[in-house]
């Protein structure tokens, strides 16, 4: 049977994969840099993806904590822009979709902290879900070597994103709107 931590638990097998998840980032940030196209990169980065469902399979197994709900989208959104502002400055990412995508998440996980602690909570929506993967294969095709000279394809996944990142963006906040009325009634 699996041992089962409490909701403000942090040494967690969840928060560890996370954990780990953070400390590699500046690693492959580093692998970025003056490449287009690196299987290194790439199957850190493929790594980092998978672990990102890991660290949630455990934490639906051994329950979830406070801590894990705050460093599971931190790391999320850590790895993404970070491997996005990284293809930017290599030329492969144009800064216009990777700078929507980044105000979005900003805005939305600043919003998503305040309003936690006035005791609202919002589920994340399947949406939500298929907007990290749009935005993971960006990222991936943008990295892997025999289709990173095909700038269409991690574009138009890059695109796909931006129009996912911000229509879940308009949908949280009316979610958030109408979980607070409720909550407030």
């Amino acid at each position: 049977m699996a041992t089962s931590f409490g909701p403000s638990a942090l040494a967690t097998p969840a928060n560890g994969v996370t954990v780990a998840r953070l400390l590699t980032a500046p690693l492959l940030f580093a692998m970025i840099e003056g490449t287009e196209g690196s299987w290194a990169a790439f199957l850190v980065w493929t790594a980092l993806c998978v672990t990102d469902g890991i660290d949630g399979i455990l934490a639906r197994r051994h329950g979830t904590t406070r801590s894990g709900a705050f460093l599971d989208p931190l790391a999320d959104k850590v790895l993404v822009l970070g491997a996005m502002f990284a293809l930017v400055q290599e030329d492969v990412f144009w800064w216009l979709p990777v700078g929507l995508i980044a105000v979005r998440e900003i805005a939305i996980s600043m919003y998503r902290s305040f309003a936690g602690k006035q005791g609202i909570t919002i589920p994340a929506r399947r949406g939500a879900k298929l907007k990290t993967l749009c935005q993971q294969l960006a990222v991936g095709f943008a990295l892997a070597p025999p289709v990173a000279d095909d700038r269409w394809l991690f574009n138009t996944f890059l695109w796909i994103a931006v129009a996912l990142t911000l229509f879940t963006g308009a949908q949280y906040l009316l979610d958030a709107r109408r979980v607070a009325r409720q909550q407030l009634a």
